[in-house]
């Protein structure tokens, strides 16, 4: 008992040293910031952040909640930009920092047991913003676990931006931020495009490259490939000289380019070289003969079974559509060859269909499916197929005009211009209003000062 009043009396004693308020102004800048960047990252592209959600569940053997993993995605984003916002502004100045307590104390026995185990490459903290190790994430969470530890010492000691009355506006501000972001990137694209296949990308390497050619020819077969094999749990790369023996419990679980690290891609901005690998049903690398150089349309998709029928009638509409504007049409595809051709039988799909590996994919456009336009090898424009307004064939659109006049910078700038304009009526509101309350009284005391005799 002692000790916790001697405690309390030497917290009470620093609260007012300049010292401690200016480190209590960096926690909240520093801690709050890191949330809102994580939120903010996380909004941005909600396929990518549900992807890794769903990476968790898996990991934890929660398969069966991976129906949510879309709205956790979505409402994990929100609170962590909220949260982030109001330990900046200095809103909610007790509550927000039990929050952020709380969910660090799920978070960073979790990510302890990520970097411990591997279960999960990439913990996904920022999305594909910024990737760090799982002993990286899970000192930054021990760092954001004692700021957030000053802060419920000391937060209180400073007042926030916005006063308490309509430190809600703040919040209803930021949530509309949040979801206008997060609709833009699931319903459309990412309106900051993090991943290695921005627009303007590279994908294979322009027609007449002979050297490109002769890479694309060294790179063919199945030497180039590592494996993965697991067993009790765990993963093993192998190269196909050195196979595993199944019948000695060994299961496959899929493979990549040895160029390509497992998860990642290779990206050409120019020069020779293919971003991207295209396999035929037999396991062939396809890539230099079916990216030749002309105009494509990309189809993807990276769940295929769960790609609705409803998207069949459009999808060949807007195959007709490409043909009639000398483009051709390549499927993209991870699922296995029966799933592909039973989409085929049903569909009536006339579009050949190839295999990618199921990162690529994801990494290349999210949707599914999704829709990217290829020109001379060259990212075009990507969307997911849902967005697309599929006009009849005798409309004389474009491929090219297809996409319309969508700028996602300008979107971007526009969202961000609005919610800063938010922010500053609303303090001009809460803290002008205060600010004469203040002058009337001064004014009250002056006036009142000159009567007496």
């Amino acid at each position: 008992m002692a000790a916790k009043i001697k405690f309390k009396t030497m917290v009470s004693a620093v609260r007012g040293e300049r010292w401690c308020r200016l480190l209590t102004l960096l926690m909240r800048l520093v801690v709050g910031g890191v949330f809102v960047f994580s939120g903010f990252v996380k909004a941005v592209d909600p396929w990518g952040t549900c992807y890794k959600i769903t990476d968790y569940m898996m990991a934890l053997g929660l398969e069966r909640w991976a129906a949510v993993a879309l709205f956790a995605a979505v409402a994990l984003a929100a609170f962590e930009f909220l949260l982030g916002i109001s330990m900046v502004m200095g809103a909610y100045r007790r509550g927000a920092p039990w929050l952020a307590l709380l969910l660090l104390l799920v978070m960073t026995p979790l990510t302890l047991w990520l970097a411990v185990t591997g279960a999960v490459s990439d913990c996904g903290c920022f999305g594909d913003a910024l990737h760090l190790s799982n002993w990286a994430t899970f000192a930054k969470n021990v760092f954001l676990l004692l700021g957030v530890v000053w802060l419920l010492l000391f937060n209180t000691s400073l007042r926030g931006v916005y006063g308490p009355a309509v430190q809600w506006v703040l919040l209803a501000l930021s949530l509309a931020l949040v979801l206008a972001v997060a609709a833009c990137g699931y319903f459309v694209q990412p309106l900051i495009d993090f991943r290695p296949y921005p627009t303007g990308t590279q994908l294979v390497a322009a027609t007449g490259d002979a050297s490109a050619a002769e890479q694309g020819e060294e790179g063919d077969g199945d030497d180039d490939f590592i494996f993965i094999y697991s067993k009790n749990g765990e993963e093993h790369e192998f190269r196909l000289d050195s196979l595993p023996d199944e019948d000695d419990g060994w299961q496959y679980v899929t493979r990549y380019h040895a160029r390509r690290p497992r998860g990642k891609v290779i990206v050409q901005t120019g020069g020779s070289g293919n971003a991207i690998a295209i396999m035929d049903s037999e396991g062939n690398d396809v890539t230099a003969d079916v990216m030749d150089g002309r105009r494509q349309l990309l189809l993807l998709f990276p769940d295929l079974p769960q790609v609705s029928l409803a998207h069949a009638f459009a999808l060949n509409r807007l195959t007709r559509l490409a043909q009639l504007d000398a483009a051709d049409v390549v499927g993209l595809t991870s699922a296995t060859e029966a799933q592909v051709g039973q989409w085929q039988d049903v569909a009536l799909a006339d579009y050949p269909i190839y295999t990618m590996d199921d990162s690529e994919i994801k990494m290349l456009a999210r949707g599914n499916p999704a829709v990217v336009y290829v020109d001379e090898g060259k990212v075009v424009w990507k969307r997911t197929f849902t967005s697309l307004d599929v006009p009849d064939e005798t409309s004389g659109i474009t491929l090219r005009e297809l996409d319309g006049d969508r700028n996602d910078d300008r979107t971007t700038t526009a969202l961000m211009l609005a919610y800063l304009a938010g922010l500053v009526l609303l303090l001009m509101f809460n803290r002008t209003h205060l600010l004469l309350r203040k002058l009337g009284k001064r004014a009250t005391s002056h006036a009142n000062g000159t009567q007496e005799p």
